[in-house]
């Protein structure tokens, strides 16, 4: 008994966390969903033209809470990432086809200097998001060349 009590004043002692929110249990697949493509069909890949000519490469892929793809975040011009730029298009705008023994690539109906000629952004690492390359910096100068995310 007397146990139990130290047990007792020792646990009204101790700090409670905050109260979490509740959450649904997490469901488990024992399939493919349907109609499904891995990240990796998108990301770093390159992006073509309807000429076949490489406009970009995807430098991102922006979903929503909900996990829906919404955007394509596509690296163009430069040379080695050098003065290479930027750009968000929606995701249904780049298309998977395929060509020569079935090779799957990504083509969009743009051109490079389209993407050359878009606003572009910026990644802010603080934040974990995309902004416009016109933004501040934290430093409150404004930043023209802000190093591209390493991930």
């Amino acid at each position: 008994m007397l146990f139990a009590l130290a047990t007792t004043v020792a646990n009204a002692q101790t700090p409670q966390s905050a109260p979490r929110q509740a959450v649904p249990a997490a469901q488990i697949l024992a399939a493919m969903p349907a109609n499904s493509v891995t990240i990796t069909h998108w990301y770093k890949q390159n992006v073509y033209d309807l000429g076949d000519n490489k406009i970009g490469e995807i430098m991102d892929v922006l979903v929503d809470r909900e996990g829906k793809a919404t955007a394509l975040i596509i690296g163009v011009g430069g040379f080695l990432g050098m003065g290479e730029k930027d750009v968000s298009v929606p995701f249904n705008s780049v298309h998977a086809t395929t060509k020569d023994n079935n090779k799957w690539y990504l083509v969009m109906n743009s051109t490079k200097d389209a993407l050359k000629n878009a606003k572009g952004f910026k990644y802010d690492r603080t934040n974990m998001t995309w902004m416009p390359e016109e933004t501040s910096a934290t430093t409150g100068s404004p930043s023209t060349s802000a190093p591209r995310p390493n991930r």
